[in-house]
């Protein structure tokens, strides 16, 4: 256990959560589903079996610094890493593995991201631990697999190959990222793939091995920082090399190339909670299959919404169905629920119309 380590990532924006999640408080630091915990809390919580406390690190934007600190006040200030900028997957991944590589080269890493949702805790660790034990014997990349239940195309897809065999753990055969709903709807019609979690296991080994094989220009410029990672010199170099670094994601960068990359495949109870419709899956609904965050909501001929309001707000509802309604940060947002992926949109337009006071 003492080898095993956590990297949750919690730098994104989350803009499809949008009017709750904002700029300067994204999803991760809120409390989306009225449980008194927020998304990164539960993250965290998640693996308090799986390591020792002093081996989870998050990686945040700098500009959350004092979030990540406030809600997850027992971590130093060594395990709080900062991005000076946004640079997708590949960058946080590679600083968070190498700084853990140069601390410990029998390290087993998990990489979790801030805003999933887990029903399932004890298969979760159950799954954590197979992969954690196998990636330590063979030096492989592992991701959790999620059996699909529609042709999303914000998701990646995993074939394994098939091998006669009651194991969980499979050979990838490919591993595709974020195909077009046509070829979504292809992979779902086989039976053959599987959703890839976003959750990835591996040794500090394979990980190092992997960037410079196959993103050598970010392994390179993390490997000369070995020396620096866990001094008083790190914040500086970050910040001299993360202007430098490629923008591109972990499954484009690597796990699409590479020829060790196997999947465990698991029920979890998984969500990645990317949208206010996924969110509606996992609230208690009333009668009307309405799901409501707030202490004061009248519905009169309401059903199928989605509504999140701050607790002391009445709000008076009437005729509204497939809808989500939210209030936050002096923004109401009202949205049919089928054009939940025009949020974003939302967000671009206001931020050109507006500035950047609503987002």
């Amino acid at each position: 256990m003492e080898n095993n380590y956590v990297v949750i990532m919690a730098g994104g924006i989350g803009s499809r959560f949008w009017p709750l999640s904002t700029t300067s408080n994204p999803k991760q630091f809120h409390d989306v589903l009225g449980i008194g915990q927020t998304l990164l809390q539960m993250t965290a919580n998640r693996y308090k079996n799986i390591c020792p406390q002093e081996n989870i690190l998050v990686v945040t934007n700098s500009s959350y610094y004092h979030l990540v600190k406030e809600q997850l006040p027992f971590l130093n200030d060594n395990q709080i890493l900062l991005e000076p900028h946004r640079k997708n997957t590949a960058p946080c991944i590679a600083y968070a593995c190498y700084k853990i590589y140069g601390q410990n080269k029998d390290a087993a890493i998990v990489i979790a991201p801030s805003d999933h949702l887990i029903l399932k805790e004890q298969e979760f660790e159950t799954t954590i631990r197979t992969a954690l034990s196998n990636t330590t014997e063979h030096d492989c990349l592992m991701t959790i697999g999620i059996k699909p239940s529609r042709p999303d195309t914000g998701y990646g897809y995993i074939q394994y190959e098939e091998d006669n065999t009651d194991s969980v753990i499979k050979k990838v055969r490919t591993f595709t990222e974020k195909p077009t709903l046509d070829i979504a709807q292809r992979f779902i019609d086989s039976g053959d793939f599987y959703w890839n979690s976003g959750m990835f296991i591996w040794s500090a080994r394979a990980i190092v091995a992997a960037f410079e094989k196959h993103l050598p220009e970010i392994g390179n410029l993390f490997c000369e920082g070995l020396q620096v990672f866990n001094t008083p010199d790190e914040k500086s170099y970050i910040g001299k090399i993360y202007p430098v670094c490629k923008n591109i994601s972990i499954d484009y960068g690597i796990m699409e190339k590479a020829n060790n990359v196997y999947v465990i495949l698991a029920e979890l109870g998984w969500s990645d909670l990317g949208t206010w419709g996924s969110l509606y899956t996992h609230i208690q609904r009333d009668e009307q299959q309405n799901a409501i965050v707030g202490d004061n909501v009248m519905t009169y001929e309401c059903r199928n919404n989605m509504v999140m309001v701050p607790g002391e707000k009445l709000v008076v509802l009437q005729g509204l169905s497939d809808f989500i309604v939210v209030e936050s940060n002096n923004t109401l947002l009202i949205c049919k629920m089928q054009d939940e992926q025009k949020i974003k949109q939302f967000v671009t337009d206001i931020k050109t119309q507006k500035g950047d006071t609503f987002i």
